[in-house]
């Protein structure tokens, strides 16, 4: 447009959600000191809006309220107008959202906070709707009516904000209460089982009735509740039903048939109408549960799926420098020419669409019979679309098919009497043309912010599946990975990690003028991702710098009176609560992580005091994993891998040596969640021999690579078979 647009202090800042604001009538300020003082020196109320860009209700609000001239009057006359990416600074996100769900009793973005000039909240919801409706007051009355309290009431505001703000200090505290110990194991395991068991949904699979998300995290408790109980009924049913969830899953309308790559959740109960955004973190760790299903089911069909999700990141979220991107967003205009976005527009298809796409006879199939009949019988297509309008509130899919596998291979090759062999190539050749086809439509906004975080479980899904489906290219792309996070997300003077960096203008890689530290959600994930990538790897440097990474999080992050680790630094004036995170959600809380990563660093160390902070952190959460562990599912099976200690697997060998690899193969083929895997090279004079001088006394038998498994650093028999290495692993 040629009208010299209005640009608000957003437009200097990096996050791709905070540009997307910067032209707003509304005055936005990023948070900050800047903000803060001009609220303090005007004794005005802030306004706090968080959110993200893949966020769909996020925005409808822009569309109808911060772009609204008169609004955004309202706003700037009254208000100190903050705006601020979740992703970017999840600690300021938290401690609002903690207020919003205490007084609201519900949550989500966009977020809406109203704040006193020292940054304490009084009042807050999510979405407004620009106008009073029946049902709901009106973003404006709010502004108004908040307006005139502040002037008619400012006092008893203050004291009133004064108030919240203790309790919530109080509501929020997670701490060990008397008793030092970790809660029983196999009580914990036994309650989460059932907690789960109770709310699986035996047709679908998956944890609720609608919406369902994917929640890796309840995948990986089963697939460890297996492990420990691979005899009994309940073990073979745990196996059952993260297998069951994760076919279920991967034939339906999450997984993007075409795209490859899962969207964020379904909402409906056979995961079949997605939310279509495509987040980072569900791709990393999707890629890891599927690598553990095939890894435990040898079904290639696993496999498979794991290849997808790869090629997805590869080509769809990788940055040229070796990072990875956050999101893909939901909406995107239907064609060049639509002038409004639409959600799901470049993942869905009219019927017609892949009838032109897909004309050709299929030879050997019933009379008359076109490739589009057999892919539309497929993936349950239907000539007036497929989503029920009860899934669509707003018409933005009407017509259209969202494709979801409806039939095995076979039945869809018996109904149009074809040799079961040949569908997959025929599927395969559709899937290819539809996705041609889509190359031309306009695709979604792609969010370029790369968080360490996030980056952390990518490069675990990578390196995971490099182990487990023997591809070294893998490997080598979470070596990349981590590789950038140390070029660009780490800074070697304080040894600390950066929570965020971003694509500029020329493809380069570029940081904020005051970096972002990193949180403690940043530190977990990578040091789990290091620890991953050594064992795909064996590269000792990987292992030098998680231990180191270990230590600074230690310092940064430790509460030594309460026990566990605040999600964020003591060094934030600006943040009223530090607070620690007690729900696995789409992604783990950073402490039931660390239990895990503090027992490996132990193991790769000799620093037992590292297995005394995981026991504490048990300890704190004590009373939730008794109580409802289902909230927990990463904590309650990190409760087993403390009880059970793990065993520390040592193969003596020289790593190019054949027999080296076989026995490297023979660990990587084998699920076992309680043990660790060190390469003894023999270099004495190498990182992990000073780090465990016991590994001297360690030698090959007869020339031979050989393994020995040791627990607590005393070491079984060595052996040189992969057989009997086998038989030691799966008792």
């Amino acid at each position: 447009p040629s009208v010299p647009r209005h640009a608000n202090r957003l437009v200097n800042e990096k996050s791709p959600y905070l540009l997307q604001h910067a032209y707003n009538p509304v005055d936005w300020y990023p948070w900050g000191q800047e903000a803060f003082d001009k609220a303090k020196k005007e004794n005005k109320l802030i306004f706090l809006s968080v959110g993200y860009s893949t966020c769909h209700w996020c925005h409808v609000m822009e569309e109808e309220s911060f772009k609204n001239k008169e609004i955004g009057e309202i706003m700037n006359k009254n208000y100190v107008c903050i705006k601020v990416d979740r992703e970017e600074r999840p600690d300021v996100d938290k401690v609002y959202m903690t207020f919003v769900q205490a007084t609201s009793g519900g949550g989500g973005w966009p977020m809406s906070v109203w704040l006193t000039p020292d940054l304490k909240p009084f009042a807050g919801g999510t979405y407004f709707p620009p106008e009073d409706g029946v049902h709901r007051v009106g973003f404006r009355t709010v502004l108004l009516r908040i307006a005139e309290q502040w002037k008619e009431n400012k006092d008893a505001l203050l004291e009133n904000s004064q108030k919240i703000l203790e309790a919530l200090l109080h509501v929020s505290e997670i701490r060990v209460q008397g008793q030092e110990s970790p809660p029983p194991s196999k009580e914990v395991m036994a309650t989460c089982f059932q907690q789960l068991s109770n709310s699986y949904d035996e047709d679908y699979g998956g944890f609720s009735k609608s919406p369902k998300f994917p929640t890796p995290v309840n995948l990986n408790f089963l697939f460890t509740y297996w492990a420990l109980h691979r005899t009994t009924p309940e073990g073979a049913q745990a196996l059952q039903m993260a297998l069951h969830t994760l076919k279920m899953m991967a034939h339906g309308g999450i997984h993007d048939h075409v795209g490859q790559g899962f969207h964020r959740y379904s909402t409906d109960q056979h995961w079949h109408v997605p939310h279509f955004e495509k987040m980072l973190y569900d791709q990393g760790q999707l890629a890891a549960a599927y690598s553990r299903a095939f890894q435990i089911s040898g079904d290639k069909f696993f496999a498979d799926v794991v290849q997808d999700i790869l090629l997805y990141v590869s080509r769809d979220l990788s940055d040229q420098a070796g990072g990875f991107y956050s999101a893909e967003d939901a909406d995107s205009y239907p064609t060049t020419a639509s002038g409004e976005k639409r959600e799901g527009a470049f993942c869905v298809w009219a019927a017609e669409e892949i009838r032109a796409l897909l004309p050709d006879p299929v030879d050997g199939a019933t009379e008359g019979t076109t490739l589009g009949d057999i892919f539309m019988h497929h993936y349950g297509v239907k000539e007036t679309g497929n989503v029920s309008p009860l899934q669509d509130p707003h018409q933005e899919l009407k017509g259209k098919n969202v494709l979801i596998v409806r039939y095995s291979p076979e039945l869809t090759a018996a109904r149009f009497g074809l040799e079961p062999g040949r569908l997959g190539a025929l599927l395969r050749e559709g899937r290819q043309r539809l996705s041609a086809a889509r190359a031309q439509r306009p695709r979604p906004h792609l969010d370029t912010k790369m968080l360490a975080a996030w980056n952390g479980l990518m490069i675990s899904g990578f390196a995971q599946a490099g182990v487990a489906l023997g591809e070294q290219e893998y490997v080598s792309r979470a070596a990349r990975a981590a590789a950038f996070l140390r070029r660009h997300l780490f800074d070697p003077a304080s040894g600390r990690l950066l929570r965020s960096c971003y694509r500029g203008e020329d493809n380069s890689v570029e940081q904020s003028a005051v970096p972002i530290q990193g949180f403690l959600e940043d530190y977990v994930f990578v040091i789990q991702a290091l620890f991953d990538l050594y064992e795909a790897s064996l590269e000792q440097g990987w292992l030098e710098w998680a231990l180191q990474l270990q230590h600074v999080q230690d310092k940064l992050f430790w509460d030594p009176k309460g026990f566990a680790y605040f999600s964020s630094g003591a060094d934030d004036p600006s943040l009223l609560l530090r607070l620690k995170n007690d729900q696995d959600g789409a992604e783990p809380a950073a402490n039931s992580v660390t239990v895990t990563n503090l027992l490996r660093a132990a193991c790769y160390s000799g620093h037992t005091e590292w297995v005394e902070k995981a026991g504490q952190i048990l300890a704190a959460f004590s009373e939730r994993l008794q109580k409802i562990p289902i909230a927990l599912p990463e904590m309650a099976r990190a409760t087993a891998v403390f009880h059970h200690t793990l065993k520390q697997v040592v193969i003596c060998g020289d790593p190019r040596g054949e027999d080296t690899k076989e026995m490297l193969r023979c660990v990587h083929s084998i699920f076992s969640p309680n043990k660790v895997l060190m390469l003894a090279d023999g270099d004495s004079a190498g990182f992990l021999y000073r780090q465990l001088p016991f590994l001297a006394s360690l030698e090959r038998k007869d020339g031979k690579a050989t393994a020995y498994v040791c627990s607590n650093f005393a070491c079984s028999l060595p052996v040189t078979s992969p057989q009997e290495l086998r038989g030691m692993l799966c008792p």
